[in-house]
């Protein structure tokens, strides 16, 4: 049996209790909705790069992964750099 929740005027859902525990969801976790053929999956967002996989739609075709890698390491390098100064 499907899980039920009603959206509330403001657009809101609460995720029913069984679908939290079994995405082990917890207060304050972020997810991510995902269309499919008329259809949202929800999927739990955890916090790393890889669990964001998909989520967004590339701005150019093919997308140049090795761009973003390099783009994306130096970020975060400069964000680490600027927190031990």
């Amino acid at each position: 049996m499907a899980e039920k929740s009603v959206v509330s005027s403001k657009g809101q859902v609460t995720i029913p209790a069984k679908v939290r525990k079994a995405l082990g969801l917890k207060p304050g976790d972020r997810v991510a909705y995902k269309l499919v053929e008329g259809r949202a999956e929800l999927v739990p967002v955890k916090g790393t790069i890889l669990d964001a996989a998909g989520s967004v739609t590339p701005r150019k075709q093919p997308e140049d992964f090795t761009a973003t890698r390099r783009t994306t390491k130096d970020t975060v390098a400069r964000r680490v750099a600027e927190k031990r100064q």
